[in-house]
């Protein structure tokens, strides 16, 4: 075995030859030795692979550490920065549902939250359901998810995950005794539906390989688990599938979708014995979700509507040829989803990039939308979960404005404001002003770019700006308040974000412009931003950074090499850059279901695209900029061994001397740290790191 420096070289991480072959054409990859199954990580009698992998990590780390030594003292001030913003003694705004408010707060100096209710009034005792932080004791990762109440409010099931790998244990416990039976389902999502007879839920199941959501179990109270029902097997590898039950608790909903495909079943929630029924056929390329109402069914489809459109059918015919139009499709108006309510129906439309709430009494027939007076904003539906209510609540959040919740009364247009996140330490909106440009791309089209910074530097080329990115999955990233963020800009950063094409802020269309054959968009988009953005005169090179995580860090690999010139630093967490290979093998997580976004290499076609930007395949010998690279060992949505691999490929390949650091979460996933204080710390980290680039490291106490 090599021997790794740790001293003030770098960690050279030793080469053994592999061969990938896929249609005739020969990929080399020295770096494939730092692969592990989940059986090598996870064993107590570690083989010399797994010590290498793990001896090669810790170099890694210990190589970081020894280079942000002269920041030690500027990272914990950003880390203590960040916390003191935060209330320490925190509650979320209550919601009520059947017969109980629901709530979660924090207490001063504790990392989990505590799940708590109290019975028709606020004014009543407080009931805590879950203490997150007393279950978490000894654990080093503890993440609890899907709380689910039984209908008769005296059972709560809720998942387990210690390991960060997002398969969840289901465990149960009685709200009148608060005694926990002594067995849990295994390999789950973590979320559970009850049926309305109280006994009977149903769970989803992951594939222990692939974590690929494909079983869809039934359970009854108190009886053995390995005697579950089967109620549904999703076998194509492209769909995931799991349970839900409607709004109105009239029907379960078994779904199943792939990237560009959705099919349900139904069945009344009534009669979880009986059989689920389809409730239209399954058409490859049909994307549509649905919503119960009274005797029938609201449908947001993509049916002849690249934008969508919003059609309604009988409950009890609920095929697609019976399916009538309610709300048409429009060039200009993205349809990205309604809220219902017993007399109200609320849609969700994205125009010229921002979100609008339309308000539509199903009544009185009369409509309205509810006015955002901000330039650039994120305004969403909240928990909704009455359905008899008039009011619905919404949250509200700009790059300047603290997120906010509002109740809205739908019959008088009366907004309240319920809570607005408290910077605690003070913070004023005065003092920050935000902008939305719009910068042309190489093909003319018009890219959005949010910006905000604090008042009074002068918007030149002497700013460090820091320009974020993400672009992939239809996912929009909205302009949105950071507390964070906030210890960049008080150090004179600017702070953009880039809405390229792969996600969807100006509508389908955006998204289908930054997908498979198409995805090299997405680059050219983020690249022709920052050079807008230098060309309007906010900053120059040797003052720009960027930042990406998970696909946003294919985003960042993918530039680098293209323009490796434009940018002074870059971080990249969990970035997904080793894509040829890891969506060549379909035992790897999140892999087959997402041929749809990136394409099958399995196809040549696909394959030679793919391979002409996969950032692990194309770096080259050439002076790369400033890099921070995070990743987490036991992460599931993007393994470790592409983060590390791709380091010690540019540490190899690379002409310039730059920095190139590694950090590795030895304990946490995709996520990183489950903690809210803990996640902070790769914050401060990322933080300090721009910091020292651009040469502000002076601490603000001194």
């Amino acid at each position: 075995m090599t021997k790794i420096a740790t001293d003030h070289k770098a960690p050279v991480a030793k080469k053994v030859p592999y061969t990938h072959s896929a249609h005739q054409q020969d990929r080399n990859d020295p770096y494939h030795w730092m692969r592990l199954t989940d059986e090598q990580k996870e064993s107590k009698q570690p083989d010399q692979q797994t010590l290498d992998v793990l001896e090669y990590l810790n170099a890694e780390n210990a190589h970081t550490k020894e280079v942000m030594a002269p920041e030690k003292e500027l990272e914990s001030e950003l880390y203590d920065e960040m916390v003191a913003r935060i209330k320490k003694t925190d509650e979320s705004v209550p919601y009520f549902r059947n017969e109980y408010w629901y709530y979660t707060r924090f207490e001063d100096k504790k990392e989990y939250p505590i799940y708590c209710r109290k019975h028709l009034t606020q004014e009543n005792s407080e009931e805590v359901l879950l203490d997150v932080n007393i279950l978490a004791e000894g654990h080093a990762y503890f993440d609890v998810g899907g709380l689910s109440i039984s209908p008769d409010n005296k059972w709560l099931a809720y998942g387990v995950d210690k390991v960060s790998r997002r398969i969840y244990e289901i465990h149960f416990k009685n709200l009148e005794t608060n005694a926990t039976l002594d067995y849990v389902l295994k390999g789950t999502t973590g979320g559970a539906t009850w049926a309305n007879d109280n006994l009977t839920l149903f769970y989803t199941l992951k594939d222990e390989k692939t974590l690929r959501s494909d079983k869809t179990l039934k359970h009854i109270l108190h009886t053995n688990p390995d005697r579950d029902a089967l109620v549904y097997h999703e076998k194509e590898e492209a769909f995931y599938s799991g349970i839900y039950k409607t709004k109105s608790d009239k029907y379960l909903v078994v779904w199943s979708s792939s990237t560009l495909t959705n099919h349900y079943q139904i069945l009344e929630a009534d009669n979880p014995h009986g059989a689920f029924r389809d409730f239209s056929p399954k058409i490859e390329g049909h994307e549509y979700s649905i919503a119960h109402h009274e005797d029938k069914f609201l449908v947001l489809t993509n049916k002849d509507a690249v934008n969508f459109q919003l059609m309604v059918v009988p409950e009890t015919n609920t095929e697609i040829d019976n399916w009538k139009e309610l709300i048409g499709h429009r060039e200009d108006v993205f349809l990205e989803g309604i809220e219902v309510f017993n007399d109200f129906l609320v849609v969700e439309e994205r125009k010229n990039g921002l979100l609008e709430l339309r308000i539509m009494n199903q009544r009185a027939g009369t409509e309205h939308y509810i006015d955002f007076a901000e330039e650039a904003y994120t305004a969403y539906s909240s928990v909704n979960v009455d359905f008899n209510s008039e009011i619905l609540r919404f949250g509200y959040t700009s790059m300047t404005t603290p997120s906010s919740v509002y109740d809205y009364n739908m019959t008088t247009k009366e907004k309240t404001l319920l809570k607005q996140q408290e910077v605690v330490g003070g913070y004023t909106i005065a003092n920050y002003a935000t902008k939305r440009l719009y910068i042309e791309s190489r093909d003319g089209v018009k890219i959005p770019v949010s910006i905000v910074y604090k008042k009074g530097i002068e918007l030149d080329q002497s700013n460090p700006l820091l320009l974020y990115g993400y672009g992939s999955y239809g996912s929009t990233i909205d302009p949105y308040f950071s507390s964070v963020r906030l210890s960049l800009l008080d150090r004179g950063f600017v702070f953009a974000i880039a809405h390229v094409r792969g996600g969807q802020t100006m509508g389908r269309k955006w998204y289908e412009e930054g997908k498979m054959f198409k995805k090299k968009n997405t680059f050219f988009d983020f690249i022709d931003a920052a050079e807008g953005l230098i060309e309007a005169g906010y900053t120059q090179k040797s003052n720009l950074y960027a930042m990406g995580g998970s696909a946003g860090g294919l985003l960042m690999g993918a530039v680098i090499n293209l323009r490796p010139d434009l940018f002074h630093g870059i971080v990249a967490a969990v970035p997904f850059v080793d894509v040829v290979s890891t969506m060549l093998d379909d035992s790897i997580p999140l892999t087959t279901g997402e041929y749809d976004e990136w394409g099958d290499p399995n196809n040549r076609d696909s394959y030679e695209y793919m391979c002409s930007y996969s950032p692990y395949d194309n770096v080259i010998a050439q002076p790369y900029p400033n890099m921070l690279v995070t990743t987490g060992y036991h992460d599931s949505q993007v393994q470790y061994w592409e983060p590390a691999k791709w380091v010690a490929k540019l540490r190899a390949t690379k002409t310039s001397n730059n920095l190139l650091l590694l950090h590795t979460n030895l304990e946490a996933g995709h996520g990183g740290a489950s903690g809210r204080f803990e996640q902070l710390k790769e914050t401060a980290l990322e933080y300090a790191f721009l910091l020292k680039l651009s040469g502000n490291t002076t601490l603000r106490n001194n």
